[in-house]
């Protein structure tokens, strides 16, 4: 009875007027509805399961459904939603975590991005568009598909870059190879793409010998760090990858790529950032579930930092985009997906895998949504050599088909 009180005291805590359509199942079948209508149901089979609700934060609730501590009804949006609800409305503020800088050596990264991107393609394969294009689409129309919205993001970053045929193109962090296929295919440039990630580089290589483009495109195996040559590239891109780098590492990150670009190049960077400029944490202890769970050794930089970071590397910075309205509808398709095959997800892999992601996707989604964080695209250029970029005096060019 005393652990009841507890539970019931805690609930009591819901601002008047805040609805939360939630219904908790204690494990000896006692209910507590906390609407009329409630949308989620929360099973709490043991005892010692309570503990994630005293009091819960984002992580605790994320810890106890990923590992089967509790059991969760209702749609993935719709649970996230509740317990951010409940979160902010029963829990003490909860200070700031300051971010201890990680070391981001070779091996640790490349473990790292082996653990998040080496789940298996088919797993991916699932929730991603058929071009497993795994970073933010761009919607040009409410109607847009997520394949037609990945195809215009493609095109959206090589138009920014004015991309043109015979042009060294680079594609840092190339995933499973969408943006230098198409670089390669439909703009005519010389492509070539890095991972660290052996199953992306091993599709991205199968891909490019069954389009016959062995001659103008190309992936590698490699680190950023490990590319040989000065002024090599005329257009480079980084597409979801400054995530995976490390604050401490930014000098290095866009120095490498002004020793990369040729004087008279572009580049692009298109990277998710955080909101929260003091302390780079994401909201209500979701950023310690993604650092354990999905993105080990992440660190999210805020846009302010990423832009000074550049203009020290000698990269003058021309324009910069938010679409983080459209990372927030690309996460939610991307966890229907998921959802939808759940049964296949659960067989290639295990449940517990799909709890993750199910819940980082749902989570990405709402925290876009709310501002939490953001995703910009920043095109520059070397900053001593302005005058012979041949940049258009408006943005339009950036929008032809």
């Amino acid at each position: 009875m005393f652990i009841e009180y507890r539970l019931e005291k805690l609930f009591k805590r819901i601002p008047p007027g805040v609805t939360l359509p939630l219904r908790i199942v204690l494990w000896n079948g006692r209910e507590f509805n906390f609407s009329a209508e409630p949308t989620v149901t929360v099973h709490i089979p043991t005892l010692s399961a309570l503990r994630y609700f005293m009091p819960p934060d984002l992580n605790k609730l994320a810890v106890a459904f990923v590992d089967g501590r509790i059991r969760v009804e209702g749609s993935i949006h719709e649970i996230f939603r509740i317990a951010e609800k409940l979160v902010s409305s029963v829990a003490p503020n909860k200070p700031a975590r300051y971010h201890f800088f990680t070391r981001h050596s070779h091996k640790r990264d490349r473990e790292a991005i082996e653990y998040h991107y080496d789940v298996s393609n088919e797993f991916y394969s699932m929730f991603l568009d058929r071009n497993m294009v795994y970073s933010c689409a761009y919607y040009r129309h409410e109607d847009d598909t997520l394949e037609a919205a990945q195809e215009q993001k493609l095109d959206h970053i090589l138009n920014k870059l004015m991309l043109k045929p015979g042009e060294r193109f680079l594609d840092i962090g190339c995933g499973w190879g969408a943006l230098i296929l198409r670089a390669a295919k439909k703009y005519g440039a010389v492509a070539k793409g890095i991972t660290l990630s052996k199953n992306q580089f091993e599709h991205a290589q199968k891909l490019i010998q069954a389009e016959g483009l062995q001659e103008r495109c190309s992936v590698e195996l490699c680190d950023y760090r490990d590319l040989p040559g000065a002024g090599v590239y005329d257009k480079i891109a980084s597409v979801g990858m400054f995530e995976h780098v490390g604050l401490k590492n930014l000098p290095r990150y866009f120095g490498k790529i002004g020793l990369l670009l040729a004087d008279d190049g572009l580049v692009l960077n298109h990277g998710i950032t955080t909101s929260d400029v003091e302390s780079g944490e994401i909201g209500a202890g979701a950023g310690e579930f993604i650092a354990k769970y999905v993105f080990p050794e992440g660190e999210l930089p805020h846009l302010s930092l990423a832009l000074k970071e550049m203009s020290a590397a000698g990269l003058e910075v021309s324009d910069v985009e938010s679409l983080r309205r459209h990372y927030a509808r690309t996460c939610h398709e991307w966890a229907d997906r998921l959802e939808s095959n759940r049964d296949r997800a659960i067989a290639i892999t295990d449940e517990r895998r799909v709890r993750i992601w199910e819940a980082y996707l749902a989570g990405s989604s709402h925290a876009f949504s709310h501002g939490w964080i953001n995703v910009y695209q920043v095109l520059a250029c070397k900053a001593k050599n302005t005058a012979s970029i041949p940049l258009p005096l408006t943005r339009e060019y950036m929008y032809r088909s």
